[in-house]
């Protein structure tokens, strides 16, 4: 459940809004993660551990006590019970209506600039892979030309049958991810081949072997001579030390590597600069 929808079942027993408003040194959430508690539960993090248990019992004491906003200032260390040897400035208000809009703003806000990544073939590891994201903040849809391959799809993953997967590939956002597993290999080579000629992926992956991988390079210098689209091709995906080929290795050691390039530094660095570019146009 998210928090949003956490406070909207908690409004009428009471509920306290828990912040962190600053973050200094090492700590285990950043400025402006929230929580939010009631009675007899929780939504959202402010990092565990004895910080965030704390953080509870002071705010079911302010429901108990009816008290008003509270300002708190807390050391990461021994006395805490955590070793991060950080600083936070946590906030407690008490819940209201319009926290509770802030907060559905501020979710579909999120939800709206989450990386978008396409999973182009719902076979085993394609489905293992939409499993695996949908735990992640990413926007996630798989997609298939063949009926019938969306059985076992979690709800927070869109997806959808197409006759012609690269129309899909085509209408990404700038800075998406493109992991092509399909059931084609002239299918995948076609995929990827678009995805790179984009020039704006973040990401794109193709699953198969070193012969696969120099099949299509050598098609690509071929077809595109001086290219230097091959550098963004990351084949087999998921890297090569883990030999453990089960669609569920695959699945979790492509969406490290995922992670990593759409939610890492660099990537951040390149949405920011995105975002200055799309406001000043």
């Amino acid at each position: 459940m998210t928090p949003a929808n956490f406070l909207a079942a908690s409004l009428t027993e009471g509920a306290v809004i828990v912040r962190i408003t600053e973050a200094q040194g090492s700590t285990p959430r950043e400025a402006g993660a929230t929580m939010i508690v009631s009675a007899h539960g929780s939504a959202g993090t402010i990092g565990g551990g004895q910080l965030e248990f704390h953080c509870i019992d002071l705010a079911r004491i302010m429901l108990d006590s009816g008290g008003p906003q509270q300002l708190i200032d807390i050391p990461l260390g021994p006395q805490m019970g955590q070793c991060c040897g950080g600083r936070v400035r946590v906030a407690m208000e008490p819940a209201t209506a319009a926290h509770l809009e802030t907060l559905r703003q501020d979710e579909a806000k999120a939800a709206a600039e989450r990386p978008q990544v396409l999973i182009f073939g719902a076979g085993h590891t394609g489905t293992a892979l939409a499993r695996s994201l949908a735990l992640l903040p990413v926007a996630a849809t798989l997609i298939d030309d063949r009926l019938g391959q969306f059985d076992e799809v979690p709800e927070t993953v869109a997806y959808v049958q197409l006759d012609d997967p690269e129309t899909a590939l085509a209408a990404a956002r700038p800075g998406s991810a493109f992991v092509v597993l399909t059931h084609s290999h002239a299918l995948d080579y076609r995929l990827a081949e678009a995805a790179l000629l984009r020039g704006d992926a973040l990401y794109v992956g193709m699953i198969g072997s070193a012969t696969k991988r120099a099949r299509f390079e050598a098609s690509f210098r071929r077809r595109y001579p001086g290219s230097k689209a091959l550098a963004g091709l990351t084949c087999p995906i998921g890297g090569s030390d883990v030999h453990d080929k089960r669609p569920e290795v695959i699945a979790a050691l492509t969406s490290a590597e995922l992670v990593r390039c759409l939610l890492g530094e660099t990537a951040t660095r390149r949405a920011r600069t995105r975002n200055r570019h799309d406001a000043a146009a």
